[in-house]
């Protein structure tokens, strides 16, 4: 299956300046349409790092949604770095010069029309809400920070170009909660499971409460996740540890 990510980028994140409103919204998006999140980075307004891992997942072919940075001030890297990560020049776009113009007038000039400087061969991404268009390259995706414009764009961008990944994976989710026993009681049991079920990924979320409370699951292809649920719930019985569906 294609490898879903976000970036997340600006130093106002990292100081606390500003709080992320990204991630649980992407993770929504995706969980609607029967797709899943598989990384998440928060970068600050450093070129090399931006560059570096955009770089990266575009040489491992991901899809990948990035926020912010995409502005003209001077704190604005990300355009730059998606062009060097991309090995192509930074270019006026004559599609989004149009819709900053038609937005703005001759407010457009000197200094709102260098949004529309984007690494050349780039397609755009419309924004619903002031015109001034994202931008994507190589299965990546760039979008304002500012999530009533942000989420909006992601929303397109699945629509568009994703609808046919939609609810295609034979993926399933199940978990039960334990009781009276702690992760430590339980990790002979969990890595048995793992050793009879190595494509399944496994979870264990403990709960700070008075009777040492566990929530362990599976996730992966559904016919096997039952079988492995199955077996996790015998092998909890075994263990003498109350449990209960989620």
């Amino acid at each position: 299956m294609q490898s879903f990510g976000i970036y997340i980028i600006g130093d106002e994140i990292l100081s606390g300046k500003r709080q992320d409103a990204h991630l649980s919204k992407v993770i929504s998006l995706l969980s609607a349409r029967g797709l899943s999140l598989n990384w998440a980075y928060f970068i600050g307004d450093s070129p090399s790092e931006i560059t570096h891992h955009l770089k990266t997942s575009m040489t491992r072919g991901d899809v990948a949604f990035s926020f912010g940075g995409i502005g003209a001030t001077p704190d604005d890297h990300t355009r730059q770095c998606a062009a060097e990560a991309a090995g192509v020049p930074i270019a006026r776009h004559a599609g989004a010069v149009a819709n900053i113009e038609a937005r703005y007038g001759e407010g457009a000039y000197p200094k709102r029309v260098l949004m529309a400087d984007f690494p050349q061969g780039c397609e755009l991404i419309p924004n619903p809400v002031n015109q001034v268009a994202g931008f994507s390259i190589h299965q990546h995706y760039f979008v304002p920070g500012f999530p009533e414009m942000a989420h909006p764009m992601v929303e397109w961008v699945l629509d568009t170009y994703y609808s046919h990944l939609f609810h295609t994976r034979d993926y399933l989710e199940q978990a039960i909660v334990v009781t009276e026993a702690g992760e430590s009681d339980l990790i002979d049991l969990m890595n048995d499971l793992l050793a009879r079920y190595p494509t399944l990924k496994l979870f264990s979320l403990p709960r700070i409460n008075q009777r040492r409370t566990t929530e362990v699951g599976l996730k992966g292809e559904s016919l096997l996740v039952r079988q492995a649920i199955s077996d996790l719930k015998a092998g909890v019985s075994a263990l003498g540890y109350p449990w209960t569906d989620i």
